[in-house]
């Protein structure tokens, strides 16, 4: 290992998101392109090691470019009306052979074990069977769409006790009707009907799309669904991405509270999307996941673990946990998909009009993307709305970053005459004044 320290402060990074998953349920679903492209066993790596932290995982794969496989070898046409697939009688032969063959491939690739890889020492059980009721979709526009369907129930009274006995749950793009009958699923509408259905956390599209771009070329990262909306009617979108967008949409308005898309061409894309604050992909919520607050008792840990590092070089003057606990009607913290990446404290002094601004800190990986300063305004306009005049901050090794920002240079006996009392003269910190 090149970098231990790296490494350990990687894991730690990571922890809270493992505690905050651990339990949870998760639909991932991806197309038969994925299979085609070789990434299917690295992608069983990924899930086996979801699935070892505890959290409940069901799959869902697509098989279109299997399906067209098979049409051409029994020499037959593809027929599509608005973006749907006819399936005859004879298609649908071709859709359960693609099928069949897609569940081995996806059956061997959990059956991994070979020591030296991340599939050693796991013993995954993928548990698949009748668990979709369909209807057909019927004629539309006068065309009949003959054994092609739309998926009506998810059989979750039977999965979650798959699920909460260690299995993972396998679901095709095929359904079956009350009379016998099967019919051909999209991917994407079995996965949001699943998602729905068993009321999961995260449904991850894994795709053959690249990173979605707006109007004005910039990467999309993270929508809410009304934004998401206001996207796809921009036409700005390709048909394949509008399509996943659609999908997660209508799982966000079902009540899934995360919709993801990511690329299957970066290699673990779906483990940086789960485990890093970016993320790789897009993401669709019911609400805007980053909030800047005032601080609960709730929260003390999460600001623990933020300013413990800097508490431990000299930077932050040590605070602990019962400290914190009682001050803690004094900290704002900026929160993201429930973890907490940065925080600071407003400290009163009325007979001044004064205050100060402690302990601001932002996560390290997150420092580069104005967290720090969208605090500050935070702050300033906690104290303005308490009647403040000045805001002053005390530091050893920031005073550039504040000075930027509008503070000015001062001295002790500018401080309120209580904060004079506390200056630790050793630390030797400098004085830093804004007028508020």
């Amino acid at each position: 290992m090149e970098n231990p320290i790296q490494f350990v402060q990687w894991l730690r990074s990571v922890a809270p998101y493992i505690h905050a998953f651990r339990g949870k349920t998760f639909v991932v679903a991806f197309p038969g392109e994925l299979v085609m492209s070789g990434a299917l066993p690295v992608l069983a790596q990924d899930l086996s090691l979801l699935h070892a932290m505890g959290i409940k995982v069901v799959i869902v794969h697509g098989s279109r470019p299997q399906v067209e496989e098979q049409l051409a070898l029994r020499n037959l046409t593809a027929r599509y009306h608005n973006g749907l697939r006819i399936t005859d009688a004879a298609a649908m032969e071709c859709v359960k052979e693609a099928a069949g063959e897609l569940r081995l491939d996806i059956e061997a690739a959990f059956s991994q074990g070979l020591p030296n890889t991340p599939m050693a020492h796991s013993a995954i059980r993928i548990i698949s069977g009748n668990f979709v009721t369909a209807r057909p979709l019927g004629v539309i526009d006068g065309v009949d769409l003959e054994f092609t369907g739309i998926a009506r129930k998810i059989a979750y009274e039977t999965i979650h006790p798959i699920l909460s006995a260690g299995g993972l749950v396998l679901l095709s793009p095929l359904g079956f009707s009350p009379t016998g009958e099967a019919f051909n699923l999209a991917m994407e509408d079995v996965a949001v009907a699943a998602a729905t259905a068993l009321r999961a956390d995260k449904l991850i599209f894994i795709t053959e799309t690249p990173m979605m771009s707006d109007l004005e070329g910039r990467d999309v990262r993270e929508l809410t669904a009304a934004k998401a909306d206001a996207l796809l009617k921009s036409s700005v979108l390709p048909p394949d991405s509008a399509f996943y967008l659609q999908a997660c949409v209508k799982a966000s308005r079902a009540g899934v509270p995360r919709a993801h898309i990511v690329p299957f061409e970066l290699d673990g894309s779906a483990m940086l999307e789960i485990f890093t604050h970016d993320g790789v992909g897009t993401m669709v919520s019911t609400e805007n996941l980053e909030t800047l607050r005032e601080a609960t008792i709730e929260d003390v840990g999460g600001i623990l673990k933020l300013i413990e590092p800097l508490e431990a070089d000299g930077t932050l003057v040590k605070r602990g946990r019962e400290l914190i606990e009682r001050e803690i009607e004094y900290f704002s913290v900026i929160e993201h998909d429930g973890v907490i990446f940065g925080c600071a404290a407003l400290y009163p002094f009325p007979k001044e009009k004064m205050a100060e601004m402690a302990c601001l800190t932002v996560n390290p990986e997150v420092q580069s993307q104005g967290d720090g300063e969208r605090i500050l305004k935070h702050m300033e306009n906690r104290a303005r709305a308490a009647g403040f005049e000045k805001l002053f901050v005390l530091t050893t090794r920031t005073a550039h970053w504040f000075l930027k920002r509008g503070f000015m240079h001062a001295n002790v006996d500018d401080l309120p005459k209580d904060r004079q009392h506390m200056y630790n003269w050793q630390r030797k910190s400098q004085v830093l004044i804004k007028q508020l």
